[in-house]
């Protein structure tokens, strides 16, 4: 199902930034073209020529990059895109792309695609919980972006409860459930 298919991938700042490496090894093994941008948080957890090394691809840090704009790097990341999934998902994007906010690369992008988004959230179980981000999920869900819920479970934290990301697999099926929905209301 992902063969062929391009996934962009932003890893914002949490803890579970780390996952995200299996993801993009899971999801490049499943056939897709995985072309990924990290958060200024993110880079505090995981670094660049991890995911450039397992993606196969630059990885895209700043939303204006003399190195990387050969073309209007936003833009052409938003066209190219068949699917963007977000994962971990902080509570901070969240509430930017729920209002509109287009600060960094990947929040950019997000607002100029065409494609599905995709958030795996994944914080602690009190930031997860918390009504305002609970309010900002339901205004995305509103305008047709697409959520997995995170796991419960032990958190980095110390706390015990919802805020995990899932794993690679879930993660990779539900992307390709996201593909699988939008090629039917092509239709």
């Amino acid at each position: 199902m992902l063969k062929g298919k391009t996934i962009i991938l932003g890893v914002t700042g949490g803890i579970a930034a780390y996952k995200a490496c299996e993801l993009t090894r899971r999801l490049v093994e499943s056939g897709a073209e995985v072309h990924v941008m990290l958060t200024k948080g993110a880079q505090q957890f995981v670094t660049p020529l991890t995911f450039q090394t397992l993606s196969g691809h630059p990885v895209h840090t700043d939303l204006f990059s003399l190195t990387q704009e050969q073309e209007i790097g936003h833009i052409s990341l938003a066209d190219k895109a068949d699917l963007i999934l977000v994962a971990p998902a902080t509570a901070d994007v969240l509430a930017k792309v729920a209002h509109g906010l287009c600060d960094d690369i990947l929040t950019t992008v997000i607002c100029a695609t065409q494609a599905p988004v995709l958030f795996a959230p994944a914080m602690n179980v009190h930031m997860w919980e918390n009504s305002i981000t609970q309010e900002n999920i339901g205004k995305l869900q509103k305008h047709g972006y697409l959520f997995v819920p995170p796991d419960s479970g032990f958190l980095a934290c110390g706390y015990t409860g919802k805020g995990r990301l899932p794993d690679a697999d879930v993660l990779v099926a539900e992307a390709e459930k996201a593909l699988k929905v939008r090629k039917l209301r092509a239709k």
